[in-house]
């Protein structure tokens, strides 16, 4: 069963269980959101030191000049997408949620026990200690101890695929008994329709920007090239995997005139630092949960600027699993936007209810960065040959070139 089906299934059974069952029930669910949310968030510093500490050390092995261009122009994407995104959701939401009244609240019921478990480090110490350690092992090729990183790595996705994600349905679930005892979780849904409508339309309006600049380098119709990546963007709704979709990206991204060694090169590592689709989704979710949940800040600029520009980067530490990019997240959803254990939930189950929308989003991009790099290799090749006074080469021999320089 896809996690998509049994997040639903978690959502309607909290909902019985909050609105029919006994109290004890409500209680046990609390108890085991607490003891799971502290979990996540023991886990959550350890996911994003290893997969950024990792994602570093292999972009920098090898990657040749173009990883600059290529880093910049996915991280320059993914950062607007988010300005973007939070334009319209600050916008539009206020507005939408104002217009009815929310039913009164009860008190919360309380679990029968808590549990807590410190992190051993913080969001940001891992952050800046992935980033230490990632680029002194890309500079010094300490491959002993990549490995370990590696290793660690390796053991998160394990964690995530086996405990952290089966959990998340029961987790949830946990989460819509305990507003549906409080009363607010009709509210809660109104939000959740709305957050997709304004992500899934952010995302295409992204992906319009990106393919009109394609064009506006390539002289290609922008709407020819968005339907040659279909194939790739269906691929992804159904897989809900960047990784998965990689064979199919790179075949229509071939298809929109890239090279093949730009095309080899610029998707594989797009799928890993290029999120404008995954970035809308968080964005667009955090501010609609802020507005919701009035003991959390409301969203303004000067807190979602920051949020977002650091958000660009720990994308890179969304593992290839659903859910992966808001799992990579919450960290910086609690440290920097003061998300709780219930907004935590909210923002996983608004994320994974149309992750396959942001993933698709992120693999369709691809084939427009992959045609802004291929231009610019072919013009600084064509430079460099003009400079030494050479015959201009073919297209294909200069992206090959570019690449392997």
């Amino acid at each position: 069963m896809k996690l998509i089906t049994r997040l639903l299934a978690g959502i309607a059974g909290g909902l019985l269980a909050g609105l029919y069952a006994p109290e004890f029930v409500i209680q046990l669910l609390a108890t085991f959101k607490g003891l799971f949310g502290q979990f996540i968030g023991y886990t959550i510093p350890l996911l994003i030191l290893f997969y950024v500490l990792s994602g570093i050390a292999n972009l920098e092995r090898g990657a040749g000049k173009l990883l600059g261009a290529t880093v910049g122009i996915s991280y320059a994407s993914t950062i607007c997408a988010g300005f973007l995104a939070f334009f319209a959701a600050s916008s539009i939401v206020p507005h939408v949620l104002t217009a009815g009244s929310a039913p009164d609240k009860v008190a919360a019921i309380a679990p029968f026990f808590k549990f807590e478990v410190a992190p051993l480090l913080s969001v940001t110490t891992a952050l800046v200690t992935a980033f230490v350690f990632g680029i002194g092992i890309a500079v010094t090729r300490a491959d002993k101890l990549k490995g370990v990183v590696d290793q660690g790595r390796d053991i998160i996705e394990l964690v995530l695929g086996k405990i952290i994600i089966p959990f998340l349905p029961l987790y949830i679930a946990s989460v819509f008994a305990g507003m549906a005892a409080q009363g607010t979780v009709f509210q809660t849904f109104k939000t959740f329709g709305l957050v997709l409508a304004i992500a899934i339309s952010m995302q295409w309006l992204w992906l319009a920007v990106l393919f009109g600049l394609s064009a506006l380098t390539t002289g290609r119709n922008p709407l020819k090239m968005i339907a040659t990546m279909m194939p790739a963007y269906f691929t992804a709704l159904g897989t809900m995997s960047s990784a998965a979709t990689i064979p199919v990206t790179m075949r229509q991204t071939r298809q929109l005139g890239v090279s093949e060694s730009i095309t080899g090169f610029v998707v594989p590592l797009g799928a890993t630092i290029h999120m404008c689709g995954s970035i809308i989704s968080i964005v667009t979710g955090s501010t609609a949960v802020m507005f919701l949940m009035p003991d959390l800040m409301t969203p303004t600029w000067s807190s979602m600027v920051p949020f977002i520009l650091v958000l660009g980067i720990t994308m890179v530490a969304a593992p290839g699993v659903p859910g992966g990019a808001v799992m990579a997240a919450l960290g910086l959803l609690t440290s920097m936007l003061g998300f709780g254990e219930t907004a935590a939930a909210l923002m996983i189950a608004l994320h994974i209810a149309q992750d396959s929308f942001g993933t698709a989003c992120n693999i369709t991009g691809d084939g427009a960065i992959a045609t802004l790099v291929d231009r610019i290799a072919g013009r600084r090749r064509a430079a460099t040959a003009a400079d030494e006074g050479l015959d201009a080469l073919p297209a294909s021999e200069v992206a090959t070139e570019s690449a392997q320089a």
